[in-house]
């Protein structure tokens, strides 16, 4: 039977009072003391979500280890659960042993460890009793993911990703339980879903991606969760722009808005409202993206709030400029879109690098789809966002790549854009 998870109060009011930080703040301060340390560790605000909710009884012993290194205090006094005894997790061996190929490789493997490991007692799983085990496994195992697909990308993490939800719709479909751990154990393969959606829409494959939406939606109606089906329908309002439907993505954009609207969350209400302005902007609609758009930066300026979702962290203001200049793009209005494409790789942090990539791909395609286009400097955006390529694994940024070659093909005998194909085409060609 599973046991209500208890908020860390204790960990959250250090947070607040002692490091008078946001939950982002802290998590780059965890990292940056792990480095220090010589452990580093993949710490984000979702990490720091999962510890003050109580999801994470306690953090794993790297996790401790750095902490303590930060605080003089053990798990238990900073409002944990003592530690389990026992073996050490498979991705704390995988991060210290090996070549750092073999390091990398493990640590994919063991992104899906969490599922793919006996989180309970062996056997049929239809014969299997499910508890805090288990939801658990499926959280770690999705924050994993949601993790490496940031260091690694999402072509080599699919397999996984699939695999874990599978194993996590087998544990629903099959397992016993309480009817309060089958909540829980709908949200978290909700929430493991739409992170396997997202790995597949940017890896292209987009009927995958549909489908894992949906399970998502599926769950978060059997949970009775507004907050899961706000992120699904806002997921599908993304992959109907992906796959140009924009009038689904008006639709879906819209119902995700009102699943949101009591959840006490302007900044997530702020990137619906921009979901439903690409969608007016893909229909040529010039009002009704600019009526959306005011919308999104009036929500986005009331500042961030406790009731903000961990994964929301990645919109921060560079990100609401990047996807404005996207709708100028859509509404044919390149200088803007050109203009808000720098800004938003110039506010972007380094470690960034593949929204970097990507804004810097789109500057690109701008400049080189103006009426009049300027091709020095769709060229020299060309050569940037090229840089980023063997360092980027990135479905997105190869297709991008691939657009902006498609642009300027009709000009290749122009020097410089002829020049750039013989870069472009050693960099892309089979290793």
């Amino acid at each position: 039977m599973g046991e209500p998870k208890t908020p860390n109060t204790v960990f959250r009011e250090l947070r607040e009072r002692e490091w008078r930080s946001s939950r982002t703040e802290a998590a780059r301060m965890i990292r940056k003391k792990a480095a220090e340390l010589g452990e580093p560790v993949e710490c984000d605000a979702r990490t720091i979500s999962l510890w003050e909710d109580g999801t994470t009884a306690c953090p794993r012993p790297i996790y401790q280890r750095v902490l303590y290194a930060m605080t003089g205090r053990n798990p238990e006094q900073l409002g944990f659960a003592p530690p389990r005894r026992g073996r050490r997790p498979a991705t704390e061996s995988a991060e210290e042993d090996g070549t750092p190929d073999m390091r990398r490789r493990s640590l994919l493997i063991a992104a899906g460890a969490g599922l793919l490991t006996d989180a309970g007692p062996a056997g049929n799983e239809g014969d299997r009793q499910l508890g805090d085990a288990h939801v658990q496994a499926i959280l770690d195992t999705e924050q994993r993911l949601y993790a490496q697909d940031r260091q690694f990308g999402a072509v080599e993490l699919n397999q996984l990703a699939a695999t874990a939800v599978a194993r996590a719709n087998r544990w629903l479909r099959n397992g016993r339980y309480s009817e309060q751990v089958g909540r829980r154990l709908q949200l978290a393969t909700g929430a493991l879903s739409v992170t396997a959606g997202w790995l597949a829409l940017d890896s292209g494959r987009t009927t995958d991606a549909r489908s894992l939406y949906t399970e998502a939606l599926v769950c978060a109606r059997h949970a009775d969760d507004p907050g899961l089906e706000a992120h699904a329908f806002g997921c599908l309002s993304l992959l109907a722009t992906s796959t140009d439907h924009p009038r689904e993505a008006v639709s879906t954009a819209r119902v995700a808005q009102r699943a949101a609207a009591q959840l006490g969350s302007p900044r997530w209400l702020s990137l619906l409202a921009m979901r439903e302005a690409r969608g007016w902007a893909l229909q040529g609609d010039r009002t009704l993206t600019e009526q959306a758009l005011v919308r999104a930066y009036h929500l986005y300026g009331q500042g961030p709030r406790d009731a903000d979702p961990a994964w929301l962290e990645f919109f921060v203001p560079a990100e609401l400029t990047g996807l404005e200049s996207l709708c100028r793009a859509d509404l044919g209005q390149y200088e803007r879109a050109c203009a808000g494409a720098e800004q938003t790789v110039m506010l972007f942090a380094a470690d960034h690098t593949r929204n970097r990539a990507l804004y810097t791909a789109d500057i690109a395609l701008h400049h080189a789809r103006k009426p009049r286009p300027d091709l020095d400097a769709a060229v020299d955006a060309a050569h940037r966002a090229l840089r980023y390529l063997p360092g980027v694994h990135s479905d997105r940024l190869t297709r991008a790549l691939d657009a902006v070659a498609g642009v300027l093909t009709p000009h290749e005998q122009v020097r410089s854009v002829a020049g750039y194909f013989d870069i472009y085409r050693a960099a892309r060609a089979p290793q």
